[in-house]
């Protein structure tokens, strides 16, 4: 009889790996919680490449719910839990007293949404400006930490070693060396460049670094972490606790029109003064604590500054959790729209139920206008996108190709009365995968200004036609069907 040495001598690596792979298959199927398209996404590339598949399942599946990455402390949760239950009790009362804003008492469903889904406090009183310019934005984000007095806060996506990213870190340097308490945190990848010589005259001089979800490895310059697949794409900026920035804006020489196969890099921003602010550095907070593990306290006298009169609410979302906060906002702001909806996105890679309600929208006569990229710089991602506008043509929206540089505005605003402008993207990842933040703006005027951006930028734009739509070659079909079948996972 052989003996158990025998038999494993007999058993092929090839069939192990089979074996460990079929496993990971059932895991997959019965216990992951995700959608049916992401758990075929999986049993595909597990199936079909399985070592790579088994490896891409290691490094880009984690379960991050345990994680405690948005932890409030008992007094801290009493004080918002109030704060919130009080607004949501007036709004249900019908009592709109606190609202100067006539587009935030007409879109109040809006901001009773975000708070019960979003625990998003809503502000009045605040101020916020639009800016379309990357070089226009660096002048005033470095102006205002110039003249910074008690704290610079800072998170980003990417920062580069290049000429922007080296002119931000010096100014963050000189504000550190007199005496401003200076936090910069960023994404381990998205910002994988900047290294401890980059950043060696800004530790020397006090400030500080978190790297979101820190590297596990250091190769070559190159910083390699096990959660490739959950980035933090916030980009937030709060100075002395009264100016805030947040958008689609990341600091590197192409997002101020330097690098020449990207040509005009075409974005949007907003700079906030009033209350939102505090609601900007509770995020920034949330995350720093996670990271560095530092006790930082989170403002609480919110309701205290009035500056101006536009309404704003601060959504974040972020896959530590299975809400998705920011879409479910968006999806409301479709659904509600009776005239006109204006989105921006370098991605349109919706869900099924984000489809379907801007198809509705369309199909119930409210003006549906989506603008997108002509240059992309996710390949798969963009014929995704292409596949995707081809189902809103087809319910009668309407969708205008950039032709002026690269669109990267994250941005949406419905019926000239309400606008979200942040880091989150029109697609799947932004909505499930990572880190986002938007601020909801509720102000007509406001909301008037993302319409002329809208306008003036279809001046270097085309239309894209169900004509020419349907008149696309077969080798671009061909790119859209495979795009589709990864969105899940892109």
């Amino acid at each position: 009889m052989p003996n158990i040495a025998e038999i494993l001598s007999k058993i092929s690596i090839p069939a192990i790996i089979y074996v460990i792979n079929f496993v990971f298959i059932f895991a997959v199927l019965f216990l992951e919680r995700k959608s049916s398209a992401a758990r075929l996404a999986w049993i595909m590339v597990l199936a079909f490449i399985p070592i790579i598949g088994f490896i891409f399942y290691l490094v880009f599946n984690q379960n991050l719910s345990r994680m405690h990455i948005n932890h409030l402390y008992d007094d801290e949760w009493e004080a918002f839990q109030t704060m919130l239950i009080k607004q949501m009790n007036k709004e249900s009362d019908d009592d709109t007293s606190d609202m100067i804003n006539p587009a935030a008492i007409s879109r109040k469903d809006i901001i009773k949404l975000n708070q019960v889904y979003g625990e998003s406090i809503y502000t009045e009183g605040n101020e916020a400006e639009l800016i379309t310019d990357g070089n226009e934005l660096l002048i005033s984000m470095l102006d205002d930490i110039r003249a910074s007095e008690k704290s610079i806060f800072a998170e980003y996506f990417i920062i580069k070693n290049d000429l922007i990213g080296k002119k931000f870190i010096r100014e963050l340097t000189f504000a550190a060396e007199r005496g401003v308490d200076v936090k910069l945190l960023i994404d381990t990848q998205g910002s994988r460049r900047i290294g401890k010589r980059a950043l060696k005259d800004y530790l020397n001089a006090g400030g500080k670094i978190g790297y979101f979800f820190p590297p596990m490895l250091f190769r070559f310059g190159i910083r390699i972490g096990l959660n490739l697949n959950y980035r933090n794409h916030r980009k937030i900026v709060v100075i002395d606790e009264k100016i805030g920035y947040t958008g689609g804006y990341n600091i590197a020489n192409e997002y101020c029109d330097m690098v020449p196969r990207f040509g005009h890099w075409r974005d949007s921003h907003v700079r906030i003064r009033g209350d939102a602010v505090k609601e900007l550095l509770g995020r920034f907070i949330l995350d720093w604590r996670f990271t560095t593990k530092e006790i930082m306290p989170i403002p609480t006298d919110i309701g205290t500054d009035y500056i101006g009169n536009k309404g704003i609410q601060i959504v974040s979302c972020g896959p530590e959790a299975p809400k998705q906060e920011i879409k479910r906002a968006f999806m409301k702001m479709i659904t509600t729209s009776k005239k006109s909806i204006y989105i921006q996105s370098p991605y349109f890679v919706p869900d099924q139920s984000m489809l379907e309600s801007l198809k509705m929208a369309a199909q119930s006569g409210v003006d549906v206008n989506v603008m997108i990229p002509c240059k992309p710089d996710h390949i798969f991602v963009y014929w995704a996108t292409y596949s995707y506008v081809g189902e809103l043509l087809r319910s009668g929206g309407k969708v205008y190709i950039y032709d002026g540089g690269f669109l990267h505005a994250k941005t949406i605003t419905s019926d000239d009365e309400v606008s979200s402008i942040g880091s989150c993207n029109f697609d799947i990842r932004s909505f499930k995968l990572n880190f986002e933040t938007n601020a909801f703006i509720f102000d007509s005027d406001f909301a008037l200004k993302m319409k002329e951006s809208f306008y003036e930028d279809l001046k270097y734009s085309h239309e894209l036609t169900l004509d020419d739509y349907n008149h696309r070659s077969l080798i671009i079909k061909f790119k859209e069907n495979i795009s589709t079948l990864m969105t899940e996972i892109l």
